[in-house]
């Protein structure tokens, strides 16, 4: 396989197993322990490893929620904890989430492995957000752990490079939801309001900036070889299916 090849294969693993762990009643609860809103903690806990920075800027780094979505969570949390707290609790969470459903994973050592030369191996330019994330320590060595940050880390990689793409086709962000696979309904989950522009003719555009995100974020998977790649998504795949069944 080649590199845009592992990474167009990666990429709907990565993005479902990389954001898993918000999902979790127990992340969840973590929000309540903290005093805020399940979506301070989300918007927090996503972009608080950039620090004490105004809501404005972590919207430009999020790029995908309305930027007033962004400011009710944010200024929400701030009020109530530091951001940086909140995001160590966040991948505290990631840590107990990867133990718990990937710690009897077939290969997690070996998925630990290789998610982690491909971290390393990612150009971080112009994506704060992963850059961010990989410079907080880890809390957990334990490779179950270890795996889950990788992917935590890699969604954000995948998330950088399509916002960079997205913008090289001409579309905003909120055209690109609305072009994508939950269309309106994904706009609004985003906190975007209609009325909304027609999707006929942005389809085309966020086909060419899904090929293009790939193209950006292959690097990171030319640093483990053609056998590497592909053994990433096998394993990918069997932690995405002991993931859901586990």
């Amino acid at each position: 396989m080649t590199p845009e090849q592992v990474a167009a294969a990666c990429k709907p693993l990565v993005l479902e197993l990389g954001e898993a762990f918000s999902r979790c009643p127990s992340t969840l609860r973590r929000a309540r322990l903290l005093g805020i809103s399940g979506w301070a903690f989300y918007i927090t806990g996503r972009a608080g490893a950039l620090g004490d920075v105004r809501a404005e800027t972590v919207a430009s780094a999020l790029g995908f929620i309305a930027p007033e979505a962004v400011a009710d969570g944010w200024d929400a949390a701030a009020r109530a904890v530091p951001p940086l707290e909140v995001a160590a609790a966040n991948l505290a969470e990631c840590c107990r989430w990867g133990t718990s459903r990937l710690g009897d994973a077939p290969g997690v050592s070996r998925l630990a492995g290789l998610l982690g030369r491909a971290v390393d191996a990612a150009d971080g330019s112009a994506m704060p957000l992963f850059a961010a994330w990989r410079a907080m320590p880890m809390p957990d060595p334990s490779a179950a752990a270890r795996a889950a940050v990788g992917l935590l880390l890699l969604r954000e990689h995948f998330a950088g490079a399509y916002l960079l793409a997205v913008r090289a086709s001409g579309l905003t962000p909120l055209e690109a939801v609305l072009a994508g696979p939950e269309g309106e309904a994904g706009a609004a989950a985003c906190g975007w309001a209609p009325p909304y522009p027609p999707v006929g003719p942005l389809v085309r555009r966020r086909i060419w900036a899904e090929a293009v995100t790939d193209r950006l974020v292959s690097p990171a998977f030319h640093a483990l070889g053609a056998a590497g790649g592909a053994e990433l998504v096998d394993l990918l795949t069997a932690a995405r299916l002991h993931a859901r069944h586990g």
